[in-house]
């Protein structure tokens, strides 16, 4: 499922998860930790892969095409769940 959000709130998002959190999506999803990290608007293509980010020019960091929201999804359940403590 593709989802258009932008970058500002991509990286709010990352800045929100608790420490060692994209570790542990990397682990569960069982993809490079570097794949994680170019999700959320990372640049580390020797290590990771892309996986499916679409950055366009706009307002608050420009928009951002997320073509699978698996890695978002899990993202925002870790918040939730620190929230919820």
């Amino acid at each position: 499922m593709t989802k258009v959000i932008t970058f500002q709130e991509l990286r709010r998002i990352k800045d929100t998860l608790p420490d060692g959190s994209v570790h542990r999506i990397a682990e569960e999803l069982q993809i490079p930790v570097e794949t994680v990290w170019n999700y959320f608007g990372g640049y580390s293509y020797k290590e990771g892969q892309s996986c499916g980010v679409h950055i366009e020019p706009g307002p608050n960091g420009g928009y951002v095409s997320l073509d699978d929201t698996t890695i978002l999804e899990m993202a925002l359940d870790i918040i939730d769940a620190s929230s919820a403590n």
